[in-house]
């Protein structure tokens, strides 16, 4: 059995690779399938005739190095927020916001993308009608805004 095992390493390889797949689909986490990365490497240097001692130091640097290197790069691009599919009320965050009444921490009232929403400043600083803020967030039916420093549009 063990002599089967070192000339058929390949098959345990591939069988580990599919293993982690099927966790990393479950986790979600993107250290499983770096991991299994590895296993195919393992695979490769398996089906080369490479030693078993070489085939467990290919896998676990190919591992490591996906892990290090490759797995930031892949979480930032999964984590991007694109405004364009932001929906519903995330759209309005970082919108332009003009200050229809006098606006404070308590009350106020802002134009928001064409419609009029009950506004606060996130701020001490109370906002006169005339200028303009940008959207930090909506709680419910209320948007808090801060002052812009420039003109909309001149960005």
């Amino acid at each position: 059995m063990y002599v089967w095992l070192i000339d058929n390493a390949w098959v345990v390889w591939l069988a580990l690779f599919l293993l982690l797949a099927i966790i990393e689909m479950i986790s979600l986490d993107l250290y499983f399938i770096m991991l299994g990365v590895g296993a195919l490497g393992g695979v490769g240097v398996a089906l080369a005739g490479g030693e078993f001692w070489l085939q467990v130091v290919v896998f676990s640097v190919l591992s490591l190095l996906m892990i290090m290197l490759v797995r930031p790069i892949a979480l930032r691009h999964l984590r991007k927020d694109p405004e364009a599919l932001r929906t519903n009320v995330d759209r309005l965050i970082g919108e332009d916001a003009l200050v229809l009444e006098p606006t404070s921490r308590m009350n106020g009232r802002a134009k928001i993308g064409g419609e009029t929403w009950s506004a606060r400043t996130e701020d001490e600083v109370a906002l006169q009608p005339g200028t303009y803020g940008s959207v930090v967030r909506i709680d419910g039916a209320t948007a808090y805004i801060t002052l812009r420093k420039q003109l909309p549009g001149l960005d």
